[in-house]
Protein backbone atom coordinates (compact mmCIF):
# COMPACT_ATOMS: atom_id res chain seq x y z
CA UNK A 1 0.00 0.00 0.00
CA UNK A 2 1.21 3.43 -0.87
CA UNK A 3 1.44 6.86 1.62
CA UNK A 4 1.38 10.04 1.15
CA UNK A 5 2.43 12.89 3.24
CA UNK A 6 0.54 16.10 3.11
CA UNK A 7 1.19 19.41 4.79
CA UNK A 8 -1.77 20.77 6.02
CA UNK A 9 -2.42 24.49 8.39
CA UNK A 10 -3.17 23.96 11.72
CA UNK A 11 -6.30 25.22 10.87
CA UNK A 12 -7.07 22.52 8.11
CA UNK A 13 -5.60 19.90 10.82
CA UNK A 14 -8.33 21.08 13.18
CA UNK A 15 -10.91 21.39 10.96
CA UNK A 16 -10.27 17.54 9.76
CA UNK A 17 -9.74 16.29 13.10
CA UNK A 18 -13.35 18.36 14.37
CA UNK A 19 -15.04 16.65 11.55
CA UNK A 20 -13.79 12.74 12.03
CA UNK A 21 -14.55 13.66 15.85
CA UNK A 22 -18.29 15.05 14.61
CA UNK A 23 -18.61 11.74 12.40
CA UNK A 24 -17.35 9.36 15.16
CA UNK A 25 -14.20 8.08 12.58
CA UNK A 26 -10.50 8.42 12.77
CA UNK A 27 -9.21 11.07 11.01
CA UNK A 28 -7.91 8.40 8.66
CA UNK A 29 -10.81 6.49 8.26
CA UNK A 30 -12.62 10.23 7.23
CA UNK A 31 -9.54 11.29 4.70
CA UNK A 32 -9.49 8.00 2.86
CA UNK A 33 -13.43 8.22 2.60
CA UNK A 34 -13.62 11.17 1.21
CA UNK A 35 -10.69 10.81 -1.07
CA UNK A 36 -12.73 7.69 -2.50
CA UNK A 37 -15.81 9.62 -3.09
CA UNK A 38 -13.78 12.54 -4.93
CA UNK A 39 -12.51 10.03 -7.14
CA UNK A 40 -15.87 8.46 -8.04
CA UNK A 41 -17.56 11.78 -8.51
CA UNK A 42 -14.64 12.39 -11.32
CA UNK A 43 -15.14 9.68 -12.78
CA UNK A 44 -18.58 9.66 -13.06
CA UNK A 45 -18.50 13.53 -14.26
CA UNK A 46 -16.33 12.07 -17.02
CA UNK A 47 -18.58 9.41 -18.11
CA UNK A 48 -21.33 12.35 -18.30
CA UNK A 49 -19.38 14.50 -20.20
CA UNK A 50 -18.39 11.69 -22.56
CA UNK A 51 -21.70 10.16 -23.01
CA UNK A 52 -23.12 13.74 -23.82
CA UNK A 53 -20.88 14.53 -26.23
CA UNK A 54 -21.07 10.63 -27.98
CA UNK A 55 -25.20 11.64 -28.05
CA UNK A 56 -25.41 15.17 -29.19
CA UNK A 57 -22.73 14.12 -32.66
CA UNK A 58 -23.63 10.70 -33.23
CA UNK A 59 -25.52 11.45 -36.29
CA UNK A 60 -22.15 13.25 -37.41
CA UNK A 61 -20.51 10.06 -35.95
CA UNK A 62 -22.49 7.97 -38.00
CA UNK A 63 -22.12 9.85 -41.37
CA UNK A 64 -18.71 10.00 -40.49
CA UNK A 65 -18.79 5.85 -40.38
Amino acid sequence: MASITLDLSDTQFQKLQDLATVHGVALEVLLKASLEDWINSQKSEFVDAANYVLAKNAELYQRLA
